[in-house]
């Protein structure tokens, strides 16, 4: 057992979590991240604010570190603000976000907008949101990571759009970070960009993990494999997240939850047993012939 901080200090029990290192640094990431797409879209709610912050003292005391958001996710990014205020601003997490705006000009003053709605001194990623606007964003990314306002800069997209560019960019850009949609049915980054991404050196997130929980609520009408304990899998979750992860190109896959045991349960699959090449086919076949 490792032992991780919660927010405040406590000492917290959590089994030991596997990272991979970003490629441009070494820096080692657990596998298992945070999304905020909807889940944390909660608005003025405070019951809802208050929930979210215990997901994330739950994601953070469970060793996680990654949390991702945008302008684009409604008032997820001042929910995540005022929870890391509350668990006491947590060193161990790293700030992801996005710049998502059309015109570049607009760009510095959006990114200082998130930073302040996150409280954080700076970001840890910022990403060019579904390439919106990326020849006037890139530039300015860039420039801040060689300002040291920023340490790594990538790129994003989702649900199968724009991977010719992306792949161009991939090639052309010197980016750290590259955020596509992957999971056990939606598979084609498997052909191009995550070959092209170990061979450039650039760290791969996996969002849609879940297909926003469609996936899950698919799977769960069936039985989960006996063989999936082989892999420490103790339920759908875990066993749709293990097989995201560990392909060799990827970094982190980052699930969004408004709930502590899905928390719980999602960074399990950081844990334990993971599949090999062989088990990976097998995942993949079972699924499909369900």
């Amino acid at each position: 057992m490792a032992v991780a901080r919660a927010a405040g200090g406590q000492a917290v029990q959590s089994a030991a979590v596997h990272t991979k290192p970003i490629p441009s640094t070494g820096e080692a990431l657990p596998l298992v991240g945070l999304g905020s797409w909807i889940t944390f879209n909660v608005g003025n709610d405070r019951v809802a604010r208050e929930a979210c912050a215990e997901v994330m003292r739950a994601f953070l005391g469970a060793g996680g570190r990654m949390i991702d958001s945008s302008p684009m996710y409604g008032s997820s990014q001042a929910v995540i603000g005022e929870g890391l205020a509350r668990l006491g601003q947590p060193a161990a997490v790293f700030a992801a976000d996005k710049v998502w705006v059309s015109t570049g000009k607009d760009g510095p003053a959006q990114i200082e907008a998130s930073r302040r709605l996150w409280r954080v001194p700076r970001f840890d990623l910022l990403q060019v949101h579904n390439l919106l606007g990326w020849e006037a964003h890139l530039p300015t990314l860039l420039a801040m990571k060689a300002a040291r306002q920023l340490r790594y800069v990538g790129i994003t997209t989702s649900e199968g759009r724009r991977h010719r560019e992306i792949e161009a960019l991939m090639r052309s850009q010197p980016i750290d970070f590259v955020q596509v949609s992957y999971n056990l049915l939606d598979r084609e980054v498997e052909q191009r960009i995550l070959p092209l991404a170990r061979e450039r050196g650039i760290a791969v997130i996996a969002n849609r993990p879940f297909r926003e929980g469609a996936l899950l609520r698919e799977l769960q009408r069936h039985a989960l494999p006996r063989w999936a304990s082989d892999i420490d899998c103790d339920g759908w979750a875990q066993f749709a997240l293990k097989f995201i992860v560990s392909h060799p190109a990827l970094t982190c896959a980052i699930p969004a939850t408004s709930s502590v045991a899905h928390v719980r349960q999602n960074m399990g699959a950081a844990t334990g047993r993971m599949p090999d090449e062989a088990m990976r086919r097998r995942m993949a076949a079972h699924v499909e012939s369900l």
